[in-house]
This record gives C-alpha cells, sequence and structure tokens, in this order.
C-alpha cells in the first residue's frame, strides 16, 4: 500500500516554515558578517546570501527545503527544488550547483520513493542549467526535501530586496494559493484537476521572470514563498525604507483558489500565522474576506515580486505600489 507523503507532514511545502514574527528577533540578535567581501547576509531578510569573489564573480548562496506538499514523490521532489533554485533567481543570479538535503524514513516509504523524489529534484535542477553534485542524508519519520544552491553574479548585477523607489510599481509573476492547495489535499478537498494546476505554478522555474525583471530595469526583487505576498512585500518595503500598498482585487489565484478560501476549510497553519504576522504592520480596507486569505497564502515555490519603475512590465500581475510612509507598513485596498 502506498503511504501518501501528505499524511506524513505536520504542515506542507513553505507552509512549515516557522512565522517571520518569530524568526526575525531571533535572527537579529546574531552577529553580522564583518567580512568586507560579504555584499548580502541576513539583515534585510534576503532571499540568499552574497560573497565577492573577485571584482567579476560574486557567490550566491542558499538553502531550502521543506516537509511534502504533494502526494507524488517525483512532483515533490521538483516542487522543492524549484522552491529552493528560486532564491538564486531573486538575487538576479544564475545557478550553478546544487546539494541534495534529504531527511527520510526509508523504513516506512522505501527506496523508490526516495529516488523519485531525487528524480524530481534532479530534472528541476538539469532544466535550471545546473548541477547535482552530491548532498546529505538523514533518518526522520517525517520527509523532507529541498536544496543548498550556489549561484554567480557579477558583484555590480546583485538585485536585493532593499533598492525599492517610492512611487514603483510592484509586479507578481505568478499566481497564489499553493498553500491552500497543500490543505485541501490533506483534508480531501482537492480534486486532481486542482493538484496539477498547482504544481504546474510551482514547478514553473523563475528564471524567465529574473530575465524580464532585469530588462524592466528592477530596483528591488524577491520572491513570494511561505510568508506570503504580504509577509514578503513587508520585507520589501522595509529593507527598502518604504510603506506598500497591496490592491487585493489584483492578486491572482490559482483557478479554483478563491472558492476554496471562501470559507476556512482549506486554510493552511502557515497562513493563519502570516495574517497574524501581517496585522502588526497592515491596515486593511474594505476587503472581500477570500482575498484577505488570498494575499495571506503560505505560497511554496511562488512567483518574483519585483518593484519596477513606472511604465516598465513584466509577465505577470501589477498588484500594488511603494510609497513614501513607515518602513514595512501596508497599506491592503
Amino acid at each position: 500500500m502506498t503511504v501518501p507523503l501528505t499524511s506524513l507532514s505536520h504542515g506542507a511545502g513553505c507552509g512549515c516554515k516557522l512565522s517571520a514574527g518569530d524568526l526575525r528577533p531571533i535572527v537579529a540578535s546574531l552577529p553580522r558578517p564583518t567580512d568586507p567581501r560579504v555584499l548580502v547576509a541576513t539583515d534585510t531578510s534576503d532571499d540568499a546570501g552574497v560573497v565577492r569573489l573577485s571584482a567579476e564573480i560574486a557567490i550566491v548562496q542558499t538553502a531550502d527545503f521543506f516537509t511534502p506538499i504533494v502526494d507524488d514523490p517525483y512532483a515533490f521532489g521538483r516542487i522543492a527544488a524549484t522552491n529552493a533554485l528560486s532564491d538564486v533567481y531573486a538575487m538576479g543570479a544564475t545557478p550553478v550547483s546544487a546539494l541534495n538535503l534529504v531527511a527520510y524514513p526509508l523504513e516506512t516509504l522505501g527506496p523508490d520513493v526516495l529516488r523519485e523524489i531525487l528524480r524530481g529534484g534532479g530534472d528541476a535542477v538539469a532544466e535550471a542549467g545546473a548541477s547535482v553534485v552530491g548532498g546529505h542524508s538523514i533518518d526522520d519519520p517525517e520527509p523532507k526535501y529541498g536544496l543548498a544552491v550556489t549561484g554567480v553574479v557579477h558583484p555590480d548585477e546583485v538585485l536585493t530586496n532593499a533598492g525599492g523607489r517610492e512611487g514603483d510599481v510592484l509586479w507578481l509573476t505568478k499566481p497564489l494559493g499553493a498553500g491552500t492547495i497543500a490543505t485541501a489535499i490533506k483534508r480531501g478537498l482537492a480534486s486532481p484537476e486542482l493538484v496539477a494546476r498547482g504544481i504546474d505554478v510551482m514547478t514553473t522555474l523563475n528564471a524567465r521572470a529574473a530575465v524580464q525583471a532585469r530588462a524592466a530595469g528592477a530596483h528591488a526583487l524577491t520572491d513570494v514563498t511561505g510568508f506570503g505576498l504580504l509577509g514578503h512585500t513587508h520585507e520589501l518595503a522595509a529593507a527598502s525604507g518604504l510603506a506598500a500598498e497591496i490592491d487585493a482585487d489584483a492578486v491572482p489565484a490559482i483557478e479554483g483558489v478563491l472558492e476554496l478560501l471562501s470559507d476556512e476549510r482549506a486554510l493552511a497553519g502557515g497562513s493563519k500565522r502570516n495574517r497574524r504576522d501581517a496585522d502588526e504592520c497592515t491596515s486593511w480596507g474594505s476587503v472581500d474576506p477570500a482575498r484577505a486569505r488570498l494575499v495571506c497564502d503560505a505560497m511554496t515555490s511562488g512567483g518574483l515580486l519585483a518593484a519596477l519603475p513606472v511604465g516598465a512590465s513584466v509577465d505577470g500581475w501589477r498588484v500594488g505600489r511603494l510609497v513614501n510612509g513607515p518602513p514595512g507598513a501596508l497599506s491592503v485596498l
């Protein structure tokens, strides 16, 4: 009998992350690197670290792993790898190599399931033009998978979440709702068609979106994952010293997700944490409850959120703008 992967996870995908509100003071209490080669560290809650190796090359490093978000092992591996690679794209860099990160109950699930997870991850890495060069595994009753990824970028071409300018337009390149779909799977509420649409979104690399964002003159760039659209917008706005406005009606949803969010049947635990965190810095207008839940969705392998000059665009949706105001303050209209 095949054991559904999601039945073994207490959370799902990026929804199993510690909350931004809990994590932020812990990370802030740690010492920052003093090496002048470090271009980006943890102080702005950016997507990856960046270290200058020479006048021409900087390396970008990130690690991301999580519990199963779907039951199909190959799809889980591909989603987890795509999600990890996204952090490199969000810095304007190109992935070069990756290491598998595996926590796995071999006696419960057997070797074939793990082989499929790793195959899915390897295919995503190959699609990105990078190579899996090793990894590490531990025995764990709750399966987890992801990657440590290294990328490269010219030191003068790093894109961070801290460069936004007043008046910049915020563009999102993928629809939201993966956290909702994952919870619907666990609760028997997701149709095969909905799951397939979610997998399609989560396995789409952000490579093309990153190229478009650079070509459009992006001032700031991040990706939208477990902290939800509001959480990642807050980080971008705070790092840029600005406030932000989000047009809730303009935020895209994976087809079928808004219907699930008409009540809390499929509301992920991570999304609830995101709403509590967002309420600390957000003023809410007359927003439809389903859309209020959507902008807090604990997204996995989401799109890029780009702060672009007025008149510039990427393939995606115009969801808000950066405005003068207290750094990190949000208004959802």
